[in-house]
């Protein structure tokens, strides 16, 4: 089954399956279902073609893969335009909801700054 020009996973349950899209997580893709009449446990192969329509139908009314995409990074771009602070950590890289950095936020750094410890370790071989 493919929606959007991505190919949904056959052997993973739909409500599972459905996340692969990116803008639609686990609630959503069960809400998807449900309107769509579909059994939360099916899985893409079983679907027969008039349910396969009626999802691809609710899924084409949500802002999901490239249009989300745009939209977020449009979002991010108008914060650096306006050079707000939050713009203004979007371009160094670093946490911009208020979260530490003298420790922690490693993975919005970059693992390059890695402690050094005490040192002993050359000094015992002297």
């Amino acid at each position: 089954m493919r929606i959007l020009g991505i190919t949904l996973p056959e052997e993973k349950r739909l409500e599972v399956g459905l996340t692969v899209l990116y803008g639609i997580g686990r609630p959503l893709a069960q809400s998807i279902l449900k309107q769509a009449k579909v059994e939360i446990g099916k899985k893409p192969k079983d679907l027969s073609v008039d349910e396969e329509n009626a999802i691809r139908k609710i899924i084409e009314t949500y802002k999901i893969e490239g249009d989300l995409k745009r939209e977020v990074a449009g979002n991010i771009k108008r914060l650096k335009d306006i050079k707000a602070y939050r713009g203004s950590r979007h371009q160094r890289g670093l946490p911009s909801r208020g979260q530490r950095t003298k420790t922690n936020s490693r993975t919005r750094r970059g693992n390059v700054r890695k402690t050094m410890g005490t040192g002993r370790k050359i000094a015992d071989k002297k």
